[in-house]
């Protein structure tokens, strides 16, 4: 059987021990084992009847397995061992751990910006394929990397068909695009389990096996975890868990997640996206902060956050203060965490399904496109960095260090701090730095964000999340633009569209965006970050 450990301390403690009994008289965990969709309430109902396939994962993706296999020997034999995946948000988040935790090479696409599109383009065409996964099919980052990666693929003088594969629901307008394409294998997922809840269906299971990790072992853990979790008994952990992340009372709605040498590399912004997207709705939710062990949210004490530690099963670790150790392996994790949230979903009384404040960004930004409005003036230039906000926010602000304290002074004594930064995720890895110098000035959560993929994620809780963030957004001018074939728009356009909709979105709920606009990105990244240090300093 698959090893997972508990342990709880203070409000977390209190929260398991007063939350668990009343779910287990209400038999939640024999009801989520037998997907009864009547656990959130009656608005949630038609939803959740259509998204608890992933309680059952190896009814649809125990038969994928010998496909993937045969699939991975078949391109080897043609010298094809590079997998690049084209996917957001659950499609590419999941991939990335597990690949990461298994040490294969996965080169994970999630971004519009130009000059991560032309590094990925740039390695070896010749041994590379991609897999192209969109539940809907309609995603517009997905379907533009699809396109730019066939227009490549063909002037090199490869069958782009040959080299494409695609995950995706049974029916979506990609499913029958990629058959009339006659691309190399067109997968189907479970059209009963939602994007951030499909880790262990074929979203999760097909770039990752192809690109070499064993994922049989990983569905064997799972299927291990839902058997334990179906008990309803006071001591399951799923149902602890849940308790823990959306049963505090008062509700510590910032958790902070923290890996400790657990090995499951990336673990945290996994959970990010699947408890944000899945909690923040309708004014409430929890905010997951993705942390670093020892970082200021994990020693202030704040009485509205709880600190969840990730170790490995053989730690000996026991929580202090108002904390959780959670321990498992990764399979095992995944089901759990899944489970959990659910739970914790029942208890905030919301939808943990949906997720109604996505869509309104990427109108935004699909309105920005068919547009084309002409580029909005910055309030002002500092340096190698153009700053956007509105007067109320900016005030008498004339330089970067001024709009950056006027932006702090709008954070509440139960706020946090947003940075979201539109760049090249590789190559400006240093501006995640900030993240824990700005919670230390600042003595509250700080998330950090990647553009566009957090969208996917925190951004629904920025906008569906009780009303208690500010937001620092980070914007560049590439290296070079690239052109997207069919389209009248480029990534370099996609990208700004997709920043500027989603300030526009955060604006008009009232929420504070400060804007920065890098002119260089190296020297306005090292401004930036010299910047916050002589906030810290004063």
């Amino acid at each position: 059987m698959t090893a997972l450990s508990f342990e709880a301390a203070g409000a977390a403690r209190d929260a398991v021990e007063a939350k668990v009994p009343g779910l287990v008289r209400d038999e939640v965990a024999t009801r989520l084992l037998a997907q009864d969709p009547t656990l959130w309430g009656p608005d949630a109902e038609a939803e959740a009847s259509i998204r608890l396939g992933w309680l059952n994962p190896g009814e649809s993706s125990r038969p994928l397995l010998g496909q993937i296999r045969e699939l991975r020997q078949a391109l080897a034999a043609e010298g094809v061992n590079r997998v690049v995946l084209a996917g957001m948000g659950g499609s590419s988040l999941a991939p990335e751990v597990i690949t990461g935790t298994a040490g294969v090479d996965l080169t994970v696409l999630d971004s519009t910006d130009p000059d991560s599109v032309a590094a990925a383009l740039a390695q070896d065409l010749a041994s590379t394929v991609i897999v192209v996964s969109s539940k809907s099919g309609s995603t517009v980052e997905t379907d533009s990397q699809r396109r730019v990666f066939e227009e490549a693929f063909t002037q090199a003088g490869i069958d782009a068909a040959s080299r494409i594969v695609v995950v995706t629901d049974p029916g979506s307008p990609l499913d029958a695009a990629a058959r009339e394409a006659g691309y190399r294998a067109v997968f189907n997922a479970d059209p009963n389990v939602g994007g951030r809840y499909s880790a262990l269906t074929a979203f999760g299971l097909v770039p990752s096996g192809l690109a070499g990790a064993d994922i049989e072992t990983l569905l064997d853990e799972a299927e291990d975890t839902a058997e334990i979790l179906s008990d309803n008994a006071e001591d399951n952990i799923g149902l602890a868990l849940g308790a823990a992340l959306g049963g505090t009372d008062p509700l510590r709605n910032k958790i902070v997640i923290v890996d400790e040498d657990s090995g499951l590399v990336g673990f945290p912004d996994w959970a990010e996206q699947l408890i944000a997207e899945s909690t923040g709705k309708l004014g409430t939710g929890v905010l997951p902060v993705v942390a670093e062990p020892q970082a200021p949210e994990t020693l202030a004490g704040a009485p509205d956050v709880l600190v969840v530690r990730i170790t490995s099963p053989e730690a000996e670790a026991l929580p202090e203060g108002n904390q959780v150790v959670v321990s498992g392996s990764l399979g095992a994790q995944m089901m759990l965490w899944e489970y959990a949230t659910a739970v914790a979903g029942r208890l905030l009384g919301i939808n943990p399904f949906d997720q109604p404040d996505v869509e309104a960004a990427k109108k935004a930004a699909r309105g920005l496109l068919d547009a084309q409005p002409e580029p909005v003036a910055p309030s002002f230039v500092d340096g190698n960095i153009e700053v956007r906000g509105d007067a109320q926010l900016l005030g008498g602000s004339k330089t970067l260090r001024e709009a950056l304290g006027a932006l702090l002074d709008q954070l509440g004594a139960d706020g946090y701090l947003s940075v979201q930064a539109y760049l090249d995720r590789s190559a400006q890895s240093d501006l995640e730095r900030l993240r824990p110098e700005l919670a230390g000035i600042t003595g509250r959560p700080v998330t950090f964000g990647w553009g566009p993929r957090f969208l996917h994620s925190t951004g629904q809780f920025h906008k569906g999340g009780p009303a208690q963030g500010v937001y620092l957004q980070i914007t560049g001018a590439p290296a070079t633009d690239v052109a997207i074939p069919g389209r009248p728009f480029s990534f370099g356009d996609l990208i700004a569209a997709q920043a500027a909709g989603d300030a526009q979105v955060l604006a008009d709920k009232g929420r504070p965006v400060l804007r920065l606009n890098l002119l260089n990105r190296a020297a306005g990244s090292e401004q930036l970050a010299d910047t916050i240090k002589d906030l810290d300093g004063n």
